[in-house]
């Protein structure tokens, strides 16, 4: 007669269900840039011919992992119109939009909350089941803004920014989102106001927000769903630095390319408001 011998172990798998944990929130990390204040010796000569170090502050860019959790994370799309006064700017937006669109895809399937802030726009989108959405949201009070310092940009935009070569007349030439940008009607929140987007972030459990859009020195910062309010709400604010794109004309100080005085502004912010990252970041797969 053969015995036949079963592992206890595959015995005890047979005879009781193993609990498996519930799947915990999936995260992933983001690498991003911000200044970092440093100390440094300097040596220093004086009148008298006498060198010495004297210890000198300075800021320094600083690339930083985070870990964030999509399913805690909301993407604000800054005021990227269908069309501008400025047709260069309105050229740019239109290929960003294109770009923004595979990001905002993927951000959405990961379950971050896509909020759609097409400003002085929501006339068009009255009917809109995102707007009706963003409309339902409980409304939260906002803290106390935080009183932060505000710097000066390091470009002149003075004469409204525009680098046509004959700038028009400033008017409204927008009416809707460019249309290159899904809104999902069953997901999406539409907004243009500070307040109704704080509420979504509150009503969602999001704890981080991603702006993108144009244009960084105006809008993106100014906006009351944008980057300045936001900061001064204390909600971990992030720049998605490849699909912005500034006001900026280079014929105005500090006389450099466009593409230039967007990324001077672009260091400011990381210099003096937020961290930023590459739209990369948010469609990794880990």
């Amino acid at each position: 007669m053969r015995c036949l011998f079963i592992p206890f172990s595959l015995l005890v798998c047979g005879l009781f269900v193993v609990p498996v944990p519930a799947d915990e929130p999936r995260q992933i990390t983001v690498t991003a840039r911000k200044y970092t204040e440093i100390e440094e010796s300097v040596s220093l000569t004086d009148a008298n011919g006498i060198t010495k170090l004297v210890p000198m502050k300075k800021l320094v860019p600083t690339n930083v992992k985070y870990a964030i959790t999509p399913a805690k994370c909301a993407v604000v799309v800054c005021d990227m119109w269908d069309d501008h006064w400025c047709k260069s700017a309105a050229t740019r937006c239109a290929e960003l939009a294109k770009q923004a669109e595979p990001v905002l895809k993927a951000c959405r399937a990961s379950g971050m909350t896509i909020i759609h802030c097409p400003s002085d726009t929501m006339p068009f989108y009255k009917d809109h089941p995102a707007r009706k959405r963003a409309l339902a949201v409980k409304k939260v009070e906002p803290p106390k803004s935080k009183e932060l310092p505000n710097p000066p940009l390091p470009v002149d935009d003075s004469d409204g920014g525009c680098d046509d070569e004959k700038p028009a007349k400033q008017f409204k030439a927008w009416t809707r989102q460019h249309a290159a940008i899904t809104i999902d009607d069953d997901k999406d929140y539409i907004t243009d106001n500070g307040g109704e987007a704080y509420s979504i972030l509150k009503e969602k459990g999001c704890d981080t927000l991603f702006v993108m859009g144009v244009h960084t020195n105006m809008c993106v910062l100014n906006r009351s769903f944008a980057i300045k309010q936001m900061v001064k709400w204390d909600v971990k604010t992030f720049l998605v630095r490849d699909l912005t794109d500034a006001m900026y004309n280079p014929k105005m100080k500090p006389f450099v390319t466009h593409e230039k005085g967007t990324q001077l502004i672009i260091e400011h912010i990381e210099k003096h408001w937020c961290p930023t990252i590459e739209s990369k970041s948010l469609v990794a797969k880990e």
